[in-house]
Order: structure tokens, then C-alpha cells, then sequence
């Protein structure tokens, strides 16, 4: 008898209350939509990704995880108070990107975003701001059109210009916080395990580039 896939619900899975507030939450932030990018099966978590189109303001794609946060991380007690320890993801696109395309060397951003929902199940462990993350084989790059290899986590931004803080789920203080992915070089990547987060934020001018640019240029070569 074939297993029906419709019926199996991930383990790790929002309330439909949860659910409704991040999805709210994330209009909030980011702006409203109705875009919203079905997983249509998985086991772990159910991650859909919410898609807001570029505005006049916001002349950009922005993608959200929603399921990600489903999911309590394994963060160490040293560090429980200050660490969230549930967390969506984001990233923002040009908006020439093509989001329609099958194409791996358009549909990277989006790997990328499940790719990290997904880590912290995988690998019994936690994320957090500041986080690097190595995405391939040493050689590879996460797609032929650009020299990534891997991505930093940083605090994201809201259509107000400012941090967009942690969501909360529950009077017992469960919440989800949202980390903005920056793709980066493997020179750069190396550049932050050698020296320190900080000196790379230097180096990247962060904040001006939380658009994905194909073409940005390596700052460690």
C-alpha cells in the first residue's frame, strides 16, 4: 500500500496559532503579501518560504522561512540567556532575479535558505548571529554563476530600516528570532575563521550589501 504524503505531518511542526502569528509577524516586518512558497512534503519541519515583491520603497525580492523556528536548537547553557534559540531565515533578491526558474544558478538562494533551516536538526546543534556556515565541498561554489561557497548569519532588517527583533510565540518565553543570510566568498570565509567576525563585517560593509549580488566584489582577494 503506497504511503500517503499528504497525511504525514513533519515532527517538528507550528501550532496553527503559531503559525498565523509568524505569518503575521513577518507581514509586519517585511511587508504584506500573499506569496507563499509550499514545501509539499518533508518529515523534519514544514519550511515554506514567504515571498514579499519588490515595492517602490523596496525595490528588491524578500524571502522568509516559516517553519524553521518550529524547531528549539540545541544552544549550549552558557549560552541560553542571551541566544535564541528558534529562528527563521531570510534573504533579499534584485528584483530582475528569476524566482520561476528551475535553474540551479537561480534557485541557489533558495537551497541555501532550506539548507540552513535545516542544519541545526542535522546536526544536533544551534545558529546564531555571527554564525559561518560552509555550504560545499571545498571546491565547489554554491552554483556556476557565482564564486560562494558558504554564508554569515546577520541581524535582518524590516521596511523601517531597523533590526527586526525576535517574535513572541508564548508567555513562557518561547520566540523566534530572524537572521539574514549573506553569501560570502570561500577567501572570505577563511578571512573570518583567521581573524574574527568583526574585521569581516569591516571588510564587507555588511549593511550596505544585504541584497545578493551575483557580482559582488571579494573582499579578501
Amino acid at each position: 500500500m503506497k504511503e500517503d504524503r499528504k497525511e504525514i505531518v513533519p515532527k517538528y511542526h507550528y501550532s496553527e496559532k503559531e503559525m498565523n502569528k509568524v505569518y503575521d509577524y513577518i507581514e509586519r516586518q517585511y511587508g504584506v503579501t500573499n506569496l507563499v512558497g509550499h514545501e509539499k512534503y518533508s518529515t523534519d519541519i514544514h519550511c515554506d518560504i514567504v515571498i514579499v515583491k519588490p515595492t517602490e520603497d523596496h525595490p528588491y525580492y524578500k524571502l522568509i522561512t516559516m517553519g524553521a523556528g518550529a524547531y528549539k536548537m540545541n544552544v549550549p547553557l552558557k549560552w541560553e540567556t542571551t541566544v535564541c534559540d528558534r529562528a527563521e531565515y531570510v534573504v533579499f533578491l534584485p528584483e530582475s532575479w528569476n524566482l520561476i526558474s528551475g535553474k540551479e544558478e537561480d534557485y541557489w538562494p533558495i537551497r541555501m535558505l532550506k539548507t540552513i533551516a535545516r542544519l541545526p536538526i542535522e546536526t544536533d546543534s544551534w545558529l546564531s548571529y555571527n554564525h559561518t556556515v560552509q555550504l560545499t565541498d571545498d571546491n565547489g561554489t554554491l552554483a556556476s554563476n557565482v564564486g560562494y561557497n558558504s554564508c554569515v548569519l546577520l541581524p535582518s532588517t524590516g521596511i523601517d530600516g531597523k533590526e527586526v527583533k525576535p517574535v513572541k510565540l508564548s508567555i513562557f518565553g518561547k520566540e523566534v528570532a530572524f537572521y539574514q543570510l549573506l553569501p560570502l566568498y570561500p577567501e572570505e570565509l577563511e578571512y573570518k575563521l583567521e581573524h574574527s567576525i568583526d574585521e569581516l563585517m569591516n571588510r564587507l560593509n555588511a549593511k550596505d550589501n544585504l541584497i545578493i549580488d551575483i557580482h559582488r566584489k571579494n573582499s579578501c582577494k
